[in-house]
């Protein structure tokens, strides 16, 4: 089973604490909590994101993620894309041998929290590396952490424009876009290069599925992400993800479970990734 979407370092985005205080801990107190929570939930591999704005010498920002994959077994980073540096040619050549190396499962663009598009001609040097070295992008979309982020940026939509200007690389449109859930499912609906996730549509603790304040919340949750799978027609596109620390896995993976229909739960929680990913 993956997780194709969690955090073990704070994201250093503009704006934005660490998330959750397990993540100022030190790498094996994060280790030992993940290593439990992944036993419980069954999950196997996840992918876990880095770090906007790290040294030179860490041009996708993996550095801090790499030491905690040391200590978990099936952990694997995602480089962070920074648009700001998408015209220096030596920081595109230091991405391009990272590429090489085969340690980034994917690319992240922070939509939202960074104040650019992905159509920014910062972006597009990535999408082409990604397409060459067959790269998944991951797109942050939908609500944000931070006061100081520009929500139109993070609108789904955005998203189209690059699937078509780069056929050749995968994206992957984070949270379903939620609150924009049917926009999403129409731009994966219309490019056979598009996937999403469904990670971080619920976060805290484990009381929340048992909250009787936060059950309108939860419906509500429900029938949006059931009509965009249905809307979407494509049930290969869809991928498990949680945002974890910011939610426990073991609870929100029940909580997707009862969302997605039965006979798609080995395609959402598996297979999809497999091949999305290139693991099998």
């Amino acid at each position: 089973m993956f997780d194709v979407h969690i955090h073990v370092v704070p994201p250093n985005l503009p704006g934005v604490g660490s998330l959750s205080p397990l993540l100022r801990e030190p790498a094996d107190i994060i280790a030992a909590q993940l290593r439990s929570e992944m036993k419980a939930a069954g999950i196997e591999h996840l992918f876990a994101m880095g770090e906007w704005n790290a040294t030179a010498d860490d041009p996708l920002g993996i550095a801090s993620t790499l030491r905690i994959a040391e200590l978990v077994a099936g952990l694997r980073p995602i480089g962070i894309m920074d648009p700001t540096r998408g015209h220096d040619r030596d920081h595109l050549r230091a991405v391009e041998a990272e590429l090489k190396r085969g340690r980034v499962v994917a690319l992240k663009a922070y939509l939202g929290y960074l104040h650019f598009a992905p159509s920014d001609p910062g972006y597009r040097p990535y999408y082409d590396l990604a397409g060459r070295y067959k790269t998944p992008v991951f797109f942050h979309t939908g609500d944000t952490f931070s006061p100081y982020a520009k929500l139109k940026f993070a609108q789904p939509l955005g998203v189209d424009e690059v699937a078509v200007d780069h056929p050749e690389t995968k994206f992957i449109i984070c949270h379903l876009g939620n609150p924009w859930t049917t926009e999403a499912a129409a731009v994966i609906y219309k490019n056979l290069n598009v996937w999403t996730d469904l990670s971080g549509l619920v976060i805290g603790d484990a009381t929340q599925f048992a909250d009787e304040e936060y059950r309108d919340t939860l419906s509500d949750l429900g029938a949006s992400v059931r009509r965009a799978f249905r809307f979407a027609e494509r049930p290969t596109r869809f991928l498990f993800g949680t945002d974890w620390p910011l939610i426990p896995l073991a609870p929100y993976r029940q909580y997707i479970a009862s969302l997605i229909p039965g006979a798609f739960h080995a395609d959402v929680f598996r297979s999809n990734a497999l091949q999305l990913f290139r693991m099998g």
